[in-house]
């Protein structure tokens, strides 16, 4: 029987989590109902290529040798991210760009070991966590001036080292991920609260690198107002901050790590802040008659000092599609959790803001619903990197990207990347949909999340979204945006990222990358 390769491009990490043939047929009239075009014939996961013969074997001294796998399917696994491009590509057999070998150090003398050893030999050092990155921050594109390249898997730097249930911050190694984190968390009835979308694969080194957020809505969501302290391996020594609530002592060393993408070190552990399980729960949803309506609601909300764990606001094309809302409408998810007292007072707060701007009660109250709108909203965001593998199977061109601006802005920026998106789909697709829902809202602003689905062409599928993609990254920036609030720089966001970025930021940030890591090392080509 042929070797699977979902552990490749798939997202899920069982067997069971591939999408069988009647899996991705069941979705296809779906699929051609919701675009108005006929799907292709689905597409078949072709056999692993065959790689290249790796190039460091004979250059790895006993202890990273002990440590170290050249099995294919390894070497793929960590070749190829989440992108639309590495899911695409790799369904296809296709791995442009391979690792040489996949070192899994168990401490952090076997990473400063690995970092000496890869500098001595020019040898490129990708960091890696979960591998969920879905804008080509783990993919080995580092050129031919290296005369190999390792991808370091921080997998085995996993669990908790520390609890401190008096400060309520735990010391969590880079390697462990969500679910795991949370297990940890829970005998001490604790939580870190941080729930991004790929929260199962994802890992607290990697949360940090890319500056990521979870999906609550307000208040401490990214995972820089998490952060206590961070610890990094750099080819030059160890960085590690002092542990500290705040400080005013010049630029943080906390904030050049995070966003740092694996350039400047590699993330071993950090000193994390959590909080106690929640107690008190309550959700509603609302239809607004149209998005407009919406963003004055949730703007209004946003301003109000109440932070709500969940205020999605989801324009009616994503709400149909999700089933949230079937009516046309646009749906503000609301939702909110306490762990100190009743949420009564700020639900009507809530509650009265939605009512002054015209929004219909769907439903809702004390008790989370088991079903309904949100619920379907709910269900849908967790499935949704699933049912994304299947629609790239029927050979559609899928892919979100995420944006935050100002309030003033948020209005035209919505409208005109949807405008130029749209035209872009037509020209290059045919046809397709754009939605559009916000994941994050601010006093000053909020964060629209886009959604892209399009009929592709078997083997052209790549040029379309390509295109697309140009097309929806200059509408972003033009429209005062930024190139992401949350997905990270990566390869795929990088012209857009040298555009939006100072000048002078970059030549700071190539000083600091030159005093961290004097022969380049470390994911060559990301950020600078």
């Amino acid at each position: 029987m042929a070797q699977s390769t979902y552990p490749v491009w798939g997202w899920g990490r069982q067997a069971s989590d591939e999408p069988t043939a009647g899996d991705v047929a069941a979705l296809a009239p779906l699929a051609s109902g919701m675009l108005g075009h006929t799907i292709e014939a689905p597409l078949q996961a072709a056999p692993l290529p065959e790689l290249p013969a790796d190039r460091v074997s004979g250059l790895l001294p006993a202890e990273l040798a002990a440590i170290a796998s050249r099995d294919p399917l390894d070497r793929a696994r960590h070749s190829v991210g989440r992108s639309y491009r590495d899911v695409v590509r790799a369904i296809a057999g296709r791995v442009d760009h391979a690792v040489d070998a996949v070192l899994r150090p168990t401490t952090e003398p076997q990473i400063a070991a690995a970092l000496d050893w890869a500098a001595d030999h020019a040898v490129a050092v990708i960091p890696y966590g979960g591998g969920t990155s879905v804008v080509g921050g783990v993919e080995p594109a580092v050129g031919d001036a290296w005369s190999g390249c390792v991808s370091l898997d921080l997998s085995a730097l996993s669990g908790l080292t520390e609890v401190d249930p008096v400060s309520r911050s735990v010391r969590a190694l880079a390697g462990t991920a969500g679910p795991d984190l949370e297990a940890a968390l829970r005998p001490h009835g604790l939580t870190a609260r941080f729930y991004p979308q790929s929260f199962e694969r994802s890992t607290v080194g990697g949360w940090i690198a890319t500056r990521a957020a979870g999906h609550f809505a307000t208040g401490p969501t990214h995972i820089d107002d998490l952060v206590e302290n961070v610890r990094a391996v750099t080819p030059s020594g160890t960085w590690e901050s002092r542990r500290l609530p705040g400080s005013g002592a010049g630029p943080s060393p906390d904030r050049a790590l995070l966003g740092s993408e694996g350039i400047l070190g590699v993330v071993t552990e950090a000193w994390i802040r959590v909080q106690p399980r929640p107690t008190e729960r309550w959700s509603a949803t609302y239809a607004a008659p149209d998005l407009s309506a919406g963003l004055a609601a949730v703007r209004a909300i946003a301003q109000t000092g109440v932070q709500p764990a969940t205020c999605r606001l989801i324009d009616a094309g994503e709400a149909a599609i999700t089933g949230t809302l079937v009516t046309g409408e646009a749906a503000l998810v609301l939702g909110l959790e306490s762990w100190s007292g009743p949420v009564h007072a700020d639900a009507e707060v809530l509650t009265s803001c939605c009512a002054d701007h015209g929004l219909r009660f769907v439903e809702g109250g004390a008790k989370r619903a088991e079903d309904g709108a949100s619920a379907s909203w709910r269900s849908s965001f967790l499935r949704a990197p699933y049912l994304r593998e299947q629609l790239v199977l029927l050979g559609l061109v899928v892919e979100t990207f995420e944006t935050a601006t100002t309030w003033d802005r948020i209005p035209t920026l919505i409208a005109d990347v949807t405008e130029r998106t749209s035209a872009a789909l037509r020209e290059v697709c045919g046809g397709g949909t754009v939605t559009c829902r916000l994941t994050h809202v601010y006093p000053d602003g909020a964060a629209p999340y886009f959604t892209v689905i399009a009929p592709g062409r078997h083997g052209g599928e790549l040029a379309q979204w390509e295109q697309v993609k140009a097309a929806a990254s200059e509408a972003l920036l033009a429209a005062g945006g930024t190139i992401t609030h949350h997905h990270a720089v990566g390869r795929d966001h990088r012209p857009w990222y040298d555009e939006q970025r100072p000048e002078l930021f970059a030549a700071g940030l190539r000083a600091a990358k030159s005093a961290l890591d004097p022969a380049g090392i470390l994911n060559p080509g990301v950020l600078i």
